[in-house]
């Protein structure tokens, strides 16, 4: 704090203290005068009655200064500082009541009592009088009604979805500020003792079922949600009603967003895909994972990535001692080095340039950094460019992934946390194969490792680079139209944070090979979040159409997180299952079988068929860099 401000909190304090002194002095001559006239003249000092007048002003700004009073912002105060003053005030009080009787031998408790309730009212009106004005001077334009009104012409009419503290922090904010340029008309709101009053200087018009009335009857032109702590479900039925009215609905921040420091309670934001697709959110193991990751040295791969460098923030809470981010693209790595530096935690970050493929490169890394926790996110997972180069995708995929596996084993890493997709279930494609296979190759390490290995498995990521998300978004910004591959096909959807959190939680979990599994809820319709996302930006299909350009190589119409059969039927944490997955028995013969395949068509066909379970060595033959089933 600047020296300009030290005094102007001294002097504030020093102004306030002088005021309490004369409320407390005030209040007792005052009832002295009440209660004795004729003595108060003829004389003042009876009962040695001014000694106890200071005694009490000492005594409440002692007090006072041990409730830390004098560091209370009046002017934002509530019911618990108000307490706190009565209090203070009451014990003031009663030390004045003991002294007296043991000095003079004699209390005064009728006017003991007077002074009590006199000085009360004082000295919170000196504080409420603070406030008043404060107040007053930032919303003036309350007071001249006819300027607000003309101002508020070109103001948007605005309905605010909740009449709590939320709803009323916002109001306030709206009324002290010229920027929001809105004009709050009124609230709706479930409390049943609200209905028709005024909270805030703004009527509360009905309730969450009369929306499509209150937003006919008074023109409304924006809708703000406000109710932070309402529950996804309830959260997105009301999102879904708001936009179907009005294009412009904006929300406030969720408690998780909150808590998490990433936007402020009042601060608003456009309803996002997020909102649409959201459900209750993956509550971590918060002890477990603070103990197992505190001090510890943590390696990423892929940290530059959207699941990876999400782990890494995710992970920084959690206290480290040293997040080691290791990546092949340069610039991705150093965008999340410098993010992650600018939060000024007591992390050691070390950026790492390094390819998975390379073993000796990896060897090196572990023998100088000792990892305690691997958290491996590298992979090539773009559908149709990996159907193309499937050689690439089984070097990064399956290669990659047993190299950092097998390091993890050579120099005693505790967990080892894979991640997979839901493409690696069932697969049709190269992408899908590989990723089953490294499964395998994870899975066939953890037989015999003192690490303990896990593999996560999810769907699409919303916002990842190369998810659908932000192609639909820049198709948007040129006009459309948007290009969706199919009308029935359907993906499971996360969020980043939720996805990655997951990848954190199983690998506090993990005993040894599993596949954690997370509930994701209902699959969508690629159709329906094009639908929602041109919605979400203000237009109707009619302006920005929607067009189908076909399902590309390798993809599939819907996805799979198990095979039937394959998950437990009770979750091992909230929402997340362990898979009954098979177990390769032929992984080195496979794997070698593979690494004669030089055509692009045999190896895909041989990944396709492996991850499946359809291969069998004993009838299969290479010839002439083409496998085929003898």
């Amino acid at each position: 704090m600047s020296i300009p401000e030290l005094s102007r909190k001294s002097f504030r304090t020093s102004v306030l203290v002088v005021l309490d002194i004369m409320a407390i002095l005030s209040s007792m001559f005052v009832t002295y005068f009440f209660l004795y006239p004729i003595e108060f003249i003829e004389n003042v000092d009876r009962n040695h009655f001014v000694e106890s007048a200071l005694l009490y002003s000492a005594l409440f700004i002692v007090m006072a200064g041990i409730s830390r009073l004098y560091r209370v912002a009046w002017r934002f105060a509530s019911m618990s500082e108000a307490i706190r003053l009565a209090v203070t005030l009451m014990m003031s009080t009663l030390t004045l009541y003991i002294l007296q009787f043991a000095v003079y031998g004699e209390a005064m408790e009728r006017m003991l009592f007077l002074s009590f309730c006199l000085s009360l009212l004082l000295l919170g009106g000196i504080r409420l009088g603070s406030r008043i004005y404060v107040t007053w001077k930032q919303d003036r334009r309350l007071v001249l009604g006819g300027r607000k009104m003309k101002r508020r012409k070109s103001e948007k009419r605005t309905l605010i979805v909740g009449a709590g503290q939320a709803g009323r922090m916002l109001v306030r904010q709206i009324n002290q500020s010229d920027n929001h340029r809105m004009n709050p008309i009124g609230f709706i709101d479930d409390n049943n003792h609200l209905q028709n009053l005024t909270v805030n200087g703004v009527k509360v018009l009905g309730t969450l079922e009369q929306l499509e009335n209150v937003v006919e009857n008074h023109a409304i032109d924006k809708i703000v949600f406000a109710i932070p702590s309402m529950n996804y479900q309830e959260r997105l039925a009301v999102i879904k009603r708001a936009k179907a009215l009005c294009t412009n609905v904006h929300t406030l921040p969720m408690i998780e967003e909150v808590a998490a420091g990433k936007v402020a309670v009042n601060q608003m934001r456009q309803v996002s895909i997020d909102d649409l697709l959201g459900r209750e959110p993956v509550e971590l193991d918060i002890s477990g994972i603070h103990s197992e990751v505190e001090g510890k040295i943590v390696l990423v791969t892929g940290a530059g990535g959207s699941i990876g460098s999400e782990i890494c923030r995710q992970i920084l809470k959690f206290s480290p001692s040293c997040l080691l981010l290791l990546g092949h693209g340069e610039n991705s790595i150093y965008l999340i080095e410098r993010e992650l530096r600018e939060l000024n935690l007591d992390v050691d970050l070390i950026p790492v340039i390094a390819d998975v493929q390379d073993l000796e490169r990896l060897r090196e890394i572990f023998m100088k950094h000792s990892p305690h926790l691997v958290f491996h996110a590298a992979a090539h997972k773009h559908v149709p460019l990996m159907e193309a180069n499937p050689h690439e995708a089984v070097k990064n995929n399956i290669y990659g992934t047993r190299n950092v596996a097998e390091m993890a084993d050579e120099f005693g890493v505790n967990r080892f946390v894979m991640i997979s997709t839901d493409k690696a279930v069932n697969p049709t494609n190269v992408m899908g194969s590989t990723k089953r296979i490294a499964e395998m190759v994870v899975q066939n390490l953890a037989k015999t490792s003192q690490t303990k290995y896990a593999i996560v498995r999810f769907g699409n990521v919303l916002g990842s680079r190369g998810s659908v998300i932000p192609l639909f978004e820049k198709q948007i910004e040129k006009g459309g139209p948007v290009t969706v591959t199919h009308p029935d096909m359907t993906r499971y959807f996360m969020t980043i944070p939720e996805a990655s959190r997951l990848v954190i939680q199983a690998g506090m979990l993990a005993d040894g090979g599993e596949v954690f599994v997370l509930d994701m809820g209902e699959p969508v319709k690629i159709i329906d979040l094009a639908r929602n996302m041109i919605k979400l930006s203000g237009f109707t299909e009619d302006q920005i159409t929607i067009a189908f350009s076909g399902v590309r190589p390798g993809e599939k119409m819907f996805e799979e997180l198990l095979k039937e059969g394959e998950v437990h039927p009770e979750a091992v944490y909230p929402k997340i299952f362990t898979g009954i997955v098979t177990e390769e028995t032929h992984l080195a013969e496979k794997l070698s079988q593979m690494n004669e395949l030089k055509t692009t068509e045999a190896l895909s066909t041989y990944l396709v068929n492996w991850a499946n379970d359809h291969l069998d060595l004993s009838k299969l033959q290479v010839k002439n860099d083409v496998h085929e089933i003898v």
